[in-house]
């Protein structure tokens, strides 16, 4: 077995995981917060704008990602230069997470005990100050959590690279694994995906406790 591939797939790995989960949770976060304080008793209520929010969330979770990746093709083409390879398949990974993030996002603010909200709004805070002070900070272990959730399914995602001509240990393991029948090659990526997504978990269990205030 060549060494050799097997790191330059886990660097494809990395490099598509990554940047998709920071640029994913970059959109979904705002998007999570407009869903929470624009529902019905939230902080902002407006909902009408909460429902077609919600519903345009909720339409692109509902495309599995391989036909995602399809119909994204000419706009993968625009904004990357080319709508195949590891580079490029870092947009429709985004597209395909930030929905999921910001709905993860929502649950996370939601949990926050409404008694805090209500002490900071009668304390005069303002809607962005309650945001920052008050939700995030209260949040943040479920936020952590679900960074280290969302990073794992990206990461199962790009097993689908090969479809638009991408790298990575999953495109390794179908292409030149299990279609050459090179069954070493195929076990070898696939035992390196297993690990990676078990030192992500660990990862995002580690910082959930150590943000958790409430088992300090």
């Amino acid at each position: 077995m060549k060494w050799d591939i097997l790191w330059e797939a886990l660097g494809e790995t990395v490099y598509m995981t990554v940047p998709s989960t920071l640029i994913a949770y970059a959109l979904g976060l705002p998007l999570g917060v407009l869903l929470v304080i624009t529902r019905k008793g939230g902080i902002k209520p407006l909902p009408t704008f909460n429902t077609v929010l919600g519903a345009v969330v909720n339409f692109l979770r509902s495309i599995p990602f391989i036909i995602l990746l399809a119909m994204l093709f000419p706009v993968t083409r625009i904004v990357m230069g080319k709508a195949i390879g590891t580079q490029s398949i870092i947009f429709p990974l985004t597209v395909s997470a930030f929905p999921y993030v910001a709905r993860m996002v929502e649950g996370s603010f939601s949990e926050v005990d409404g008694g805090i909200i209500e002490a900071a709004q009668s304390m005069g805070s303002t809607t962005l100050q309650i945001i920052r002070k008050v939700l995030i900070p209260e949040a943040l272990p479920s936020l952590i959590n679900g960074f280290a959730i969302c990073m794992t399914t990206i990461l199962a995602y790009t097993a689908m690279a090969s479809a638009a001509g991408g790298g990575g240990l999953g495109s390794l393991a179908i292409i030149k694994g299990l279609n050459l029948r090179k069954f070493d090659i195929m076990y070898a990526a696939s035992v390196i995906l297993v690990i990676l997504v078990q030192v992500i978990t660990m990862l995002g269990a580690y910082f959930t406790r150590k943000f958790d205030h409430r088992i300090r």
